[in-house]
């Protein structure tokens, strides 16, 4: 994916002195970036939506703290980006605003720190583990201009059924991204080849063929035109990333980058996005609680 994105990093601290840091530098480099291509100014901006895996979103609030926009804070895991977009749709449809920021971030290496082991122990990653994708994404909503547009927007319920181990993600979100799923086709009485691509944010290789089952166990074969932006973040036999991507930052720059390319290009007019998230934390998991999953969807049409 790295051709597709407007920075690339070299150093995982940013040139920072600690990984919060590097990550809070990310998310205001990335509004930083979408201001200027969208050739929009801070005043033009009504509300800014943002949030990041760290505890109160601490990457996001010291991110963005010097810019002056109206900040709404919101949490919703890996989720969080396609969140922010289905929120600031709702506001921009009610005529109340002109232009709205959403963004998101992630960091492996702050991330793994808070949710799993610190990084000097060098602990083994079981075969179902995710990488946290270092990055961070921001885009423009806007009532004015000729598209992509975001037409339909289906907010998703919590669903836990019963896992409990943190390393193995894509099996603990992947009922919450059918879910949504099987609920956006029947309420828009859509069938899956409506659309040239269905993506979920961060299922990675496990997630991703647990969906296809769970969703062709309802009667509905999205296989032809599905794919999961934590399968596609990184070349897993080059890079040894095990299941694939996660985080806030995996669907954030898969889809502001590989996919919103392709939909401005045309190769691509109607994509479903179901960002996922796993609401947890480091407590809850070592209290024994299972991983609630949770995935909201967006269509993104020309």
């Amino acid at each position: 994916m790295a051709k597709y994105f407007d920075v690339c990093l070299e150093d995982e601290f940013f040139g920072e002195n600690s990984w919060e840091k590097a990550e809070s530098k990310m998310i205001k480099t990335a509004v930083e970036t979408v201001l200027k291509k969208s050739k929009l100014s801070v005043s033009d901006i009504n509300f800014l939506f943002s949030g990041d895996l760290l505890n109160q979103c601490i990457s996001t609030s010291f991110g963005i703290r010097d810019f002056e926009i109206p900040f709404l804070g919101i949490f919703g895991a890996c989720s969080t980006f396609v969140e922010g977009i289905l929120l600031g749709a709702f506001l921009l449809d009610s005529g109340a605003v002109d232009n709205i920021i959403t963004s998101t971030s992630s960091h492996f290496c702050s991330a793994e720190k808070q949710f799993r082991f610190p990084l000097e122990l060098g602990n083994q990653r079981p075969p179902t583990a995710q990488w946290t994708v270092t990055g961070s994404a921001a885009t423009v909503l806007s009532r004015n201009g000729n598209g992509p547009f975001v037409t339909h927007v289906t907010p998703g319920k919590i669903v836990d059924k019963g896992i409990k181990d943190a390393n193995n993600m894509g099996s603990a979100m992947a009922p919450a991204a059918a879910d949504t799923i099987l609920t956006h086709l029947k309420d828009t009485n859509r069938k899956p080849s409506y659309y040239d691509a269905i993506v979920t944010g961060d299922l990675g290789y496990v997630g991703k063929d647990i969906i296809v089952d769970l969703c062709s166990s309802e009667g509905i074969n999205i296989a032809s035109n599905y794919d999961d932006c934590g399968v596609l973040i990184f070349d897993k036999n080059a890079q040894d990333t095990h299941s694939g991507g996660s985080g806030c930052g995996c669907c954030g720059t898969v889809f502001s980058g590989y996919f919103f390319n392709k939909l401005r290009n045309k190769e691509i007019k109607k994509m479903l996005l179901v960002a996922t998230g796993a609401l947890m934390n480091s407590t809850s998991s070592q209290q024994g609680e299972t991983i609630p999953g949770i995935a909201h969807a967006i269509s993104i049409e020309l």
